[in-house]
């Protein structure tokens, strides 16, 4: 009897009591890009978002401190994963965030996987991360290309953009993008006329940008990211492409590549966004407090860092320990719940749904003070942005879902 009486005891404690916290620390890495393509949509300002969520829920979970670590992976799988690896293997990181490039997140995919440790996937946009490659450690937290391209493909060609040109960033993001576009814009009767991948980078879009014109297409899909994006965008007003009746359609594009471009070569442009930064009073507040530390308003993979760091450690909490396991599987049941997640959930293949934004980019004139740049033209809702379960090839997903 008094064994017994012991063990209800036990469990009649609260849950902070029986914590257990590996190393008396709760530590989380940030992977991402310091000084390269994507530098100004992730690098310094996704290390900012992570130490923001810290700070919101006091800096200490089950009475531990959280500690945050941060690398640049270069774009390069090997040094991602070499990385990852110390920090798994040395440092006792308990969690990683950010990853931008496909690439290096399908590399530590795999080898969280294999460490069973937990990556919050905010800057890469493959579906292979919930599709062919899913871990029940890994979540894509913010977009795919998947939701951006049927958010923005399906708007230019419902406005008349039949026949395109895509110039597609020669990884795996590209590809994907790419390919996800051209299903769109095949579903909705328009035609791919043709297409060319430029190295990551690159300085010159010259030889792709007179291909694209030579082919006669309505509208040139940009595939691409970050100064890419900026890149192929500016030398294709320096051609005159547009004044020569051709469209340009970023099939994803951020609020900082709008910011380098200025409102005057990128106005009228449509993009797909998972979060805005003056949507709210509650989104206002967050980015000026951000803007106080970076001197930017947040990117989309900014808020998208932010809101995973915050989900993980509220995980954390309410598992009473940060073993990956039990993390995993309470961050799927509890409610996504931040100031840029609207409508949000975790599904079994760890992609977050939510609610999306087809916005427009302002004209100069009605631009009413600095960082406003985007008109919402509508909210997208979360199954027309996410890959349908039924055809998933995550063997998480469920025989009776698909």
């Amino acid at each position: 009897m008094r064994r017994i009486a012991c063990v209800l005891l036990l469990l009649a404690q609260p849950v902070a009591a029986r914590a257990q916290v590996s190393g008396d620390v709760v530590k989380i890495g940030v992977l991402t890009d310091m000084a390269g393509v994507t530098a100004d949509i992730t690098g310094k300002g996704s290390v900012v978002a992570a130490e923001m969520a810290v700070s919101e829920i006091g800096g200490a979970v089950l009475g531990k401190p959280i500690q945050i670590v941060l690398a640049d992976h270069q774009h390069k799988a090997d040094v991602g994963t070499a990385i990852a690896r110390r920090w798994f293997d040395v440092e006792d990181v308990d969690a990683i965030v950010d990853v931008p490039n496909s690439g290096v997140a399908l590399a530590v995919q795999s080898l969280a996987r294999e460490k069973k440790r937990i990556v919050l996937y905010s800057g890469p946009g493959t579906t292979a991360l919930t599709n062919e490659q899913c871990s029940p450690y890994g979540f894509h937290w913010t977009y795919d290309t998947y939701a951006v391209s049927h958010g923005t493909a399906s708007a230019v060609v419902k406005a008349g953009g039949g026949t395109w040109f895509i110039l597609a960033s020669d990884y795996a993001f590209g590809h994907q993008l790419q390919q996800d576009a051209t299903s769109v814009i095949a579903a909705l009767g328009g035609k791919v006329l043709g297409s060319a991948r430029h190295p990551l980078n690159t300085p010159d879009f010259s030889s792709f940008l007179l291909s694209a014109q030579s082919s006669g297409a309505k509208v040139i899909g940009l595939a691409n990211a970050g100064n890419d994006t900026v890149n192929a965008m500016r030398q294709a007003g320096e051609f005159g492409l547009v004044q020569r009746g051709q469209s340009l359609a970023a099939l994803i594009l951020f609020l900082q590549d709008v910011h380098a471009l200025g409102l005057r070569d990128a106005q009228g442009t449509y993009l797909t966004t998972a979060s805005y930064w003056d949507m709210n009073e509650a989104t206002r507040a967050w980015s000026k407090a951000f803007f106080a530390k970076t001197g930017m308003m947040p990117s989309m993979l900014h808020a998208g860092v932010y809101g995973a760091v915050r989900h993980y450690l509220k995980a954390v909490a309410s598992a009473g320990t940060n073993d990956a396991g039990r993390v995993a599987t309470t961050m799927r049941t509890i409610p996504v719940e931040d100031v840029f997640s609207e409508d949000a959930s975790i599904r079994e293949d760890g992609r977050v749904t939510r609610t999306m934004y087809l916005v427009r980019v302002k004209k100069p004139s009605d631009s009413k003070y600095p960082w406003d740049y985007f008109d919402i033209v509508r909210k997208i809702p979360p199954e027309e942005t996410v890959w349908p379960l039924a055809e998933s090839k995550c063997p998480l997903v469920k025989a009776s879902s698909r």
